[in-house]
């Protein structure tokens, strides 16, 4: 053996075994018939989810409301989005005399377009072995991987717009402006939300976020961030309570009021996809993504293998039914106050947040000691206290001038007589209801007693 051979065979056994944890470059070279084996299996996923939804939707809501649910199509209604897939191309197909045909059949696919897109770069897995090939359980990562999420969710609102524009019809107009001005406030809070992950992460490849979760979940370590995020994520898809683009009290349906069949179809698409997106971007920045959950990653092989496939799968799946239990329990909010949550309440409070992260993190990377933590502590329970303090004296201002209001109005109403500029109210104490008529007699006819009249009077006969 020669002894580059030696040295060869010497570095191969010093070398660690290959690790399942994926990097950027474990995705090159690039397979093609690997890329369109990843690009089939996240459609087919993102279809089968948006079936079951649909399915797990009424089921959930009706046993919310004390009613079975769809019950009929196959056993306990499982066959009934097949029916609903079935049923919508065969509806007919109607496009408006006024509308721009060409923006109209456009905009349901910008929509879904966008929101299979989105869903590309979210890590399903490690590291496996497919027909002996080690590829990550990802279709696609980037450096700068999560603003690829923000992207599509802008441009889908492209198709929101366009589609209340094309229509011609002023409630799909209405309904689209909403949903433009919706998402652009809460995409801005959703944003911020993610300025902290990636502090902590170092990163945007989503690769390198789970990665850097190994030992502790950022909904742990960032509690706020998390909070902010999902309500971001219920304002960013359009639904209860946030679904004022769809207020059919107000809209009719909204920005797709004017659309039947399948392009109707796309957009029912769209907006379930779109719901799993974000599920998925939640738990992969802030659950620890495809990580087992901390009683089963004990488990040496939890965290290996097809395995963590399953925890991506559940903890996606407990983020949509979250989406349904807000449905089923919450009315919808209005819309000054939607933007009263996103303007005044969100962006502000993710500002702040920021501002603490950076300021805690640089000093932790610099001193490398744990103080920076206790007075981060520190300044959160100052906000807290002032929070509580500004709370508690406007609901001391309010409940004074609800005292004041009604005192006005009770004074207001002793005030009221008969003739006066005010409601003509009549006085409750006329001569007539002692039995004074209008020319000062009794005002009682002859023959009739008073116990006789008094009981006419009260009987009213």
């Amino acid at each position: 053996m020669t002894d580059q051979a030696m040295l060869l065979q010497h570095v191969l056994a010093a070398a660690p075994a290959p690790s399942n944890e994926p990097t950027l470059l474990d995705f090159y070279p690039l397979i093609w018939w690997m890329v369109l084996l990843k690009v089939a299996a996240v459609f087919l996923f993102l279809l089968l989810t948006t079936m079951f939804m649909i399915w797990a939707e009424r089921r959930v809501i009706g046993r919310m409301q004390n009613r079975p649910g769809p019950n009929r199509a196959g056993p306990f209604g499982l066959l009934q989005p097949i029916a609903d897939a079935l049923k919508l191309p065969l509806k007919e197909d109607i496009i408006p005399r006024t509308s721009d045909k060409l923006v109209f059949i456009a905009a349901p696919l910008i929509s879904a377009t966008c929101a299979f897109i989105g869903f590309a770069i979210i890590p399903v897995g490690p590291i496996v072995s497919i027909f002996h090939h080690r590829t990550p359980l990802q279709l696609a990562d980037l450096p700068v991987a999560v603003l690829l999420v923000l992207a599509m969710s802008s441009i889908g609102v492209y198709g929101i717009v366009l589609a209340g524009w094309a229509s011609g019809s002023p409630y799909s107009l209405l309904g689209a402006l909403r949903s433009a001005a919706q998402v652009i406030s809460y995409e801005i809070a959703m944003g911020l939300a993610f300025v902290a992950v990636f502090l902590y992460a170092g990163s945007l490849a989503t690769t390198a976020i789970v990665t850097a979760q190994q030992r502790v979940w950022y909904a742990c370590l960032l509690p706020v961030s998390f909070v902010i995020y999902l309500f971001t994520m219920v304002g960013e898809t359009n639904r209860l309570p946030f679904d004022l683009p769809e207020g059919e009290g107000e809209l009719v349906a909204g920005y797709h009021t004017e659309y039947s069949s399948m392009k109707f179809a796309m957009f029912y698409l769209a907006e379930y996809i779109n719901m799993t997106t974000v599920a998925a971007l939640a738990t992969t920045l802030f659950l620890g993504g495809w990580r087992a959950p901390v009683p089963l990653s004990l488990w040496p092989g939890a965290n290996s293998g097809w395995w963590p496939v399953l925890w991506f799968v559940i903890k996606v799946y407990f983020f949509l039914f979250c989406y349904i239990w807000l449905r089923g329990t919450l009315p919808r909010v209005r819309y000054d106050q939607l933007m009263a949550i996103g303007w005044k309440v969100l962006i502000p409070v993710s500002i702040v947040w920021i501002l603490l992260i950076a300021t805690v993190r640089a000093w932790r990377l610099d001193s490398h000691s744990k103080a920076p933590y206790v007075i981060f502590g520190i300044v959160i329970v100052l906000i807290l206290a002032l929070v509580w303090m500004w709370d508690s004296a406007a609901q001391q201002r309010a409940a004074r001038y609800a005292t004041e209001e009604d005192s006005a109005e009770e004074a207001e109403a002793g005030q009221v007589a008969y003739g006066s500029t005010t409601f003509p109210v009549p006085p409750m104490d006329l001569p007539h209801y002692h039995g004074v008529g209008p020319d000062g007699g009794t005002g009682i006819a002859a023959g009739v007693s008073h116990t006789e009249a008094s009981s006419k009077e009260v009987t009213g006969a």
